[in-house]
Formats: structure tokens, C-alpha cells, sequence
């Protein structure tokens, strides 16, 4: 395998931010064909085209949109070198690259992280939230330093990753005040409208559906959702019944203005701290696990 020459990554970088090979031209002030001469140069090295025409625009292929987001993370690394030479070694602040599935409670994942940020107040930390399957991708590639989940990995992924349980907690029911009319739990469910997390890889939604048959309970879903801060906002408007962890019971009800209906101690939602195999791990990630499952078991104790 040869060595990438970057300076025909720079010149498709710049394509890709400014849309067509002229405006490239003219921002680097060199001629379009020069460009254009490197750019093949460069689909030919990688063995994949990167651009299509589009009238006088150019376009990505999904070859081209991949190689444009390493391109930002290399040239966004090049500026911070700079900055961090020119600044002196120790003004580089130490980062924490996290991605976190779109399922898990954005309450749950704020007290993952909040101790370790104390904890290291000259730390940055960077969130990436997306579904587990691209969010283990780019732990694979070491673009990030740990996924937070509500479920370990998936059996039958390629990946040489290592799921840590953190913690768990009990679910519990939460509804608008006119849902419950003062009913009894779970006779208050029969034939309730029901908001509930989007895709069959949610282990809550799985369970959650699971535990439902068992009971004999028929529901309507009303709404699913891939955010559940937006789950929770339509649950707080009355659109229906919905299930979260016990643990951040008190905050729910604080900030949705809605009723605990009541909880279901055999359905668990747990927390996991997913890490690439690596020689080394980052310090941050020791004391996450640490501190969480010490944090989960008082809270469940």
C-alpha cells in the first residue's frame, strides 16, 4: 500500500466543502484542471470514486462522503496541532469521545458523565449521539473512547469490543394526571395509548412489549420515537402512557409535569459502557465504570 499523499486529500476536501471543482479552483487559487488531475489521482490510490458530476456541481459518492469525514477529522487534528505547538504542550486539554445511543435517557447519560467531568475539570468532552451500530464502527476505528448503551453489544457483530455493565434500574410507568383517571396499576394500561422507543434493537421497547403480553394487556402505540427527551415531551401533553428508568423517577416528573402510574420490578433497563480492545484505556473510562456501578447499586440498593 502506498503513503496517502494529503495534498490530493486537501484538494478533495476542498471540492466536498465548496460543492463543485471551479469554486475549489478559485479558494485555492490553482487552475480546475490541476485539480481535477489530482483528484483522479487520488480515486485511483484509494480504488473508489469520490465525486460524481451533477450538471456544473459535483457530488459524493458514499465512497466520497466516508473519505470527506476522515478528512475533517485530519485537517481539524492539523489545526489543533498547530495551535497546541504554538500555545505550548501542556495547553492541550485531554479529550473524551463519547458516543451514546439515541435510546438511552438523556438524564441517565448526564449522570454517567457528570462525576468524570468533576472529577476532571480541564477535560473536553465530545458527545456523539447515533444508533449503536454506526457509534461501534467508529469505536472500532478508535474515533471514539466508549459507547454508552442500554444494551451490550450485539451477537454476531465483527467487532472486537467489550461491553461493561455499569448498572441498572427497575422500570417505571409515567403518565399525564388525566390518563390515570384513578385507576389502579397496570389495569390503568387496558387499551391505553402507548409511546414507545423506535426499532427493534430498543432492549427496553423488547422487554417492555414482552412483559405486556405476558400481563394479557392490550395497547394502542400511539407514537414511536428515536428521541426519547421527545417521547417524554408528548407523554407530558397526555398522548400516552410511557416507561423509563426508576432512577430518574423524581426528574421525569419534575420537568414533564406527569404521574408515576407505577413500576414494574421485573423489567430492568441496564446501563453499558461498551470499549474497543485497545493496549491501553483512557483513565476517563476506568472511572466511569467505577463510579457508576457504585452510583447504580446505592441508587438500587
Amino acid at each position: 500500500m502506498h503513503r496517502l499523499n494529503y495534498k490530493h486529500l486537501h484538494y478533495f476536501f476542498a471540492v466536498a466543502e465548496s460543492g463543485s471543482i471551479q469554486a475549489a479552483a478559485d479558494r485555492l487559487a490553482i487552475t480546475p484542471q490541476t485539480i481535477s488531475g489530482q483528484l483522479k489521482l487520488l480515486e485511483d490510490e484509494l480504488g473508489e470514486a469520490l465525486l460524481r458530476r451533477n450538471g456544473r456541481n459535483v457530488e459524493l459518492t458514499d465512497a466520497g462522503h466516508l473519505a470527506y469525514e476522515y478528512c475533517k477529522d485530519i485537517f481539524r487534528l492539523g489545526e489543533e496541532m498547530q495551535e497546541v505547538m504554538q500555545q505550548g504542550l501542556a495547553a492541550r486539554p485531554e479529550e473524551l469521545r463519547v458516543g451514546i445511543v439515541d435510546a438511552l435517557p438523556k438524564s441517565i447519560t448526564h449522570q454517567l458523565l457528570a462525576p468524570i467531568i468533576a472529577k476532571n475539570p480541564q477535560m473536553k468532552l465530545i458527545c456523539r449521539e447515533e444508533q449503536m451500530i454506526t457509534l461501534l464502527g467508529e469505536l472500532a476505528v478508535h474515533r471514539l473512547d466508549v459507547v454508552l448503551a442500554d444494551s451490550p453489544v450485539p451477537p454476531g457483530m465483527n467487532i472486537r469490543c467489550f461491553s461493561h455493565e455499569l448498572g441498572a434500574s427497575r422500570l417505571a410507568c409515567f403518565a399525564n394526571g388525566r390518563l390515570l383517571e384513578g385507576k389502579s396499576f397496570p389495569e390503568c394500561l387496558v387499551d391505553a395509548p402507548l409511546l414507545i422507543p423506535t426499532g427493534s434493537s430498543s432492549t427496553m421497547r423488547t422487554n417492555l412489549l414482552s412483559w405486556l403480553k405476558r400481563q394479557g394487556i392490550s395497547m394502542r402505540i400511539a407514537g414511536e420515537f428515536d428521541d426519547s427527551a421527545l417521547l417524554k415531551a408528548f407523554g407530558s401533553e397526555g398522548h400516552g402512557f410511557f416507561f423509563a428508568p426508576e432512577v430518574i423517577t423524581e426528574e421525569i416528573c419534575r420537568r414533564y409535569d406527569v404521574n408515576v402510574a407505577g413500576t414494574v420490578p421485573e423489567l430492568q433497563q441496564a446501563f453499558y459502557a461498551i470499549v474497543a480492545e485497545r493496549r491501553h484505556s483512557h483513565s476517563a473510562v476506568l472511572e466511569l465504570t467505577e463510579h457508576s456501578r457504585e452510583h447504580f447499586c446505592s441508587e438500587n440498593g
